[in-house]
């Protein structure tokens, strides 16, 4: 992969990046997200934030080599704090990492969100942590998209400022709102893998000296679940 040929997951991002927009891509990894928008016109500029050394060095390589230094800045920090008043960001990428983490980084300088007008993160995990954010955190979901790459689902989380998100249930914001509503074949083989885990992971909770019911009820209703979803949509 480099910045002309995204992977799956990254193109799809960048699809949901606003024409015209000014972005900052928090945890850019080598750049190749806002260096490909800028090189195809998208983006009329912005920040690639990266928390360590090395890929924060990779970044800026990237945007020299590109010949993009004057559009794209890399700033070594630490999630939000890469963006500036100054850089009037509109749209922010969170992308790779765990839904508990981008929730973290989003609350932890919520502040600086303040002139944004959408979000686009892309949980590896704990997808419902950054729906639950969204949702109190003043940004209405306008769309999701789930895509599989190399033996990986991910999903897409897009969301907009809005002055009243609308309100999900406890299973919207697990299986996302959007994607239930879809639900792909991509969505379906992601539930049916994740049953058929948890069941595994129940089977050996029963099978330990003692027994935690707790930990047992909260599976089964995890189970229960998972399998009123599927028998829903017809998988």
């Amino acid at each position: 992969m480099d910045a002309d040929h995204l992977s799956i997951r990254l193109a799809t991002v960048a699809e949901y990046v606003p024409a015209g927009s000014r972005l900052a891509d928090i945890g850019t990894d080598h750049a190749y997200l806002p260096v490909n928008l800028a090189k195809r016109g998208k983006i009329v500029g912005g920040v690639a934030g990266e928390v360590v050394k090395g890929p924060f060095e990779n970044a800026q390589h990237e945007i020299e080599r590109e010949g993009l230094s004057d559009r794209i800045t890399a700033r070594l920090a630490n999630g939000l704090q890469a963006i500036k008043a100054s850089d009037h960001i509109d749209t922010v990428v969170v992308a790779g990492m765990g839904g508990t983490l981008i929730a973290q980084i989003l609350t932890r300088d919520f502040n600086r969100l303040a002139g944004v007008k959408r979000l686009v993160l892309q949980p590896n995990v704990g997808e419902q942590n950054v729906r639950q954010f969204l949702m109190t955190h003043g940004f209405q979901l306008v769309t999701e998209k789930i895509v599989t790459e190399d033996g990986h689902d991910y999903e897409i989380l897009v969301a907009d400022k809005a002055a009243q998100p609308e309100q999900y249930t406890a299973e919207q914001l697990r299986f996302g709102p959007y994607l239930l509503a879809e639900h792909n074949d991509i969505f379906i083989a992601k539930w049916r893998r994740e049953l058929a885990r948890t069941q595994q992971v129940l089977a050996q909770v029963r099978s330990a000296k003692v027994v935690p019911t707790e930990k047992v009820t909260a599976l089964e209703t995890e189970i229960k679940e998972i399998e009123e979803v599927l028998q829903r949509v017809g998988a």
